[in-house]
Formats: structure tokens, C-alpha cells, sequence
């Protein structure tokens, strides 16, 4: 790494520029009504060859693309330009490590909630050990929050855009409040859907279950991956509607995505889970596919050097 993280370099509307000179004009409608999609582009260092991989980096900018669309805002930039924009700015910055990338196109100028353009990109790396500390724990204890998911009819979980995430912070803020390190939302149905930031999943007699996207799941690039990876491993894998009571009885349970990787649960509203083993398997299975050490993944990691 080239520079501190309060002194690194971003992209930022075409430029490489210091992270404090990035300015956005606070009556957009970015920065007044959260008027942006993104996505959390995890790389990995392989220090054997010598590289850094971007996971699955034509996914995220087709999740991207389908949240720019669903919002409805005019997108200016290929996935050729955004996957040049991110090489570029870890270039620059050296980074020779795990690293976590916020890739944002934002409304910018001086409209209102309902613009559609200007929309500008943002291109943030940070290495992953800065990132918030649930996601840095090795066990989760965590609660079913009394705040319910977003839903296809009110704001698209779909959608993965900045406004969308003060459902999670309601949730993760009471969670906190209580003690636990997140939480679990509920569905408008009293269903199991996911937690903020993560999906779900539980597994009983070895079987991996996780709730259906039409639950109010994001379509999470990092489940699909677990879930591929379970199938390679020989592990079955249901997609179906959970209860909450199973999250009480389940053998194993874990929180995934690009931020949380896989993350085991330790505990549901003070009901312990049982062991981490076939948790731990699958952790280890995809954070060895992420760095490109998986002959039959090799598909999902881009060379950044």
C-alpha cells in the first residue's frame, strides 16, 4: 500500500484525486435523498503469484447496471470503463493485500429526488482490516430485530442503492443497542429474509437451506457463490422459506456476503447454534476461490496487475 488510508488516492468523476479533495456538492440529490447504486467489490491478494484477484467483477457491474435501471437513472459508463476506473485507482494506490472496493454512480448536480442524471462514478478501495468490525469478527452473536425487510412493493431490495440502506441501519442500530453484533430481519410475511448487508443461511443434517430472493433477499453475488461451492463440495442446497423458530434450532448457521464473507453465527437471540464445521469448510473453499487458487473457479477472478 502506497498511502495511508486517510491519504489515498480515489477515482472520482474521471480523475485520480486524494480522498479529501473528492467533493460533492451537498444539494445533490446523492447527498440529499441517497440517489445512488453501488456495489462492495472484494479483491484478494494471492502472495504465491504474486497478484491481486477481483472477485466476480462482471457480476457486480451486471447487479450495478440492473440497480441503475431499476432506479431509473442514466448510466454514462460501459462495464469496460468501470472495470478500467477500478483497476486504475488500485494501481495506484499500490495495494498489495485484501482490499474491499465501493464502486458508486451517483445523481449529482442540483435536482431533486426525482433526477435521472447527472450521474457520476466514484471508485473508493480501502484495505479490508479498516472496514467495520462485525465484519472483522470470527463468530456473530445476533438478534431478530423488530424492524421488518424492505419488500418488492415498497423499495426493491433489488435494488442496491444508499437509500435502501437505512433498513439495515434500523436494524443494525437496535441490534447494537441490545448487545448483539447484527441482526436478522423478518419479511412483511413474519419470514426469515436477511441480515443487513448479508444473507442468510442454516444448515441441518448437512443440508445448506437459505431463504428464496422473493423473501426480500438482495440477489447476493457472494450466496450464489456459496451456493455453487456447496454443490462442487457434494452439499445439498435448498432454497425455500425459513421460519423464524428454525434459526433456533438449525445444527449451524452464517452470514454471507462480499463485505461479511462467510461468517459463522454463534448465537440467535441468546439460543446457541451448534458446531462451525461444514461453515468453516465452505469459508475456506471460497476465500481460496477469491484469491484464485480454485482450478474450476479461476472464471471468477479478475487479474489486477
Amino acid at each position: 500500500m502506497k498511502y495511508d488510508t486517510a491519504e489515498r488516492l480515489i477515482w472520482f468523476k474521471g480523475e485520480l484525486v486524494h480522498v479529501n479533495d473528492a467533493k460533492l456538492n451537498v444539494l445533490s440529490p446523492t447527498a440529499q435523498f441517497g440517489l445512488n447504486v453501488f456495489e462492495g467489490i472484494p479483491c484478494y491478494w494471492n502472495d504465491e503469484e504474486k497478484q491481486l484477484y477481483a472477485f466476480r467483477l462482471e457480476d457486480h457491474y451486471r447487479r450495478l447496471l440492473r440497480s441503475a435501471r431499476l432506479i431509473q437513472i442514466e448510466c454514462p459508463y460501459t462495464p469496460e470503463d468501470m472495470k478500467k476506473a477500478l483497476i486504475d485507482v488500485v494501481r495506484a494506490n499500490e495495494y498489495r493485500e485484501n482490499i474491499s472496493v465501493r464502486q458508486t454512480l451517483f445523481v449529482d448536480g442540483f435536482g431533486s429526488w426525482g433526477s435521472s442524471e447527472p450521474v457520476e462514478m466514484s471508485v473508493a478501495p480501502i484495505p479490508r482490516k479498516c472496514i467495520s468490525k462485525e465484519y472483522n469478527k470470527t463468530g456473530l452473536n445476533v438478534c431478530v430485530t423488530s424492524w421488518r425487510r424492505i419488500n418488492d412493493n415498497t423499495v426493491s431490495p433489488r435494488i442496491k442503492c444508499g437509500a435502501n440502506y437505512i433498513n439495515s441501519r434500523v436494524g443494525q442500530r437496535e441490534a447494537l443497542r441490545s448487545g448483539y453484533d447484527t441482526c436478522i430481519f423478518l419479511n412483511e410475511a413474519g419470514k426469515v429474509s436477511e441480515a443487513p448487508g448479508s444473507c442468510l443461511f442454516i444448515i441441518n443434517d448437512g443440508r445448506l437451506i437459505t431463504p428464496l430472493i422473493t423473501d426480500g433477499v438482495l440477489e447476493s453475488i457472494t450466496r450464489a457463490s456459496v451456493m455453487e461451492i456447496a454443490t462442487i463440495m457434494g452439499l445439498d442446497v435448498t432454497e425455500r422459506t425459513v421460519d423464524r423458530t428454525e434459526l433456533y434450532t438449525c445444527d449451524e448457521a452464517f452470514l454471507c456476503g462480499s463485505a461479511m464473507e462467510i461468517t459463522p453465527i454463534i448465537g440467535v437471540d441468546g439460543y446457541k447454534t451448534g458446531s462451525t464445521n461444514i461453515t468453516e469448510k465452505i469459508r475456506k473453499a471460497y476465500l481460496e476461490a477469491a484469491a484464485g487458487n480454485s482450478a474450476d473457479l479461476k472464471k471468477w477472478v479478475t487479474a489486477i496487475y
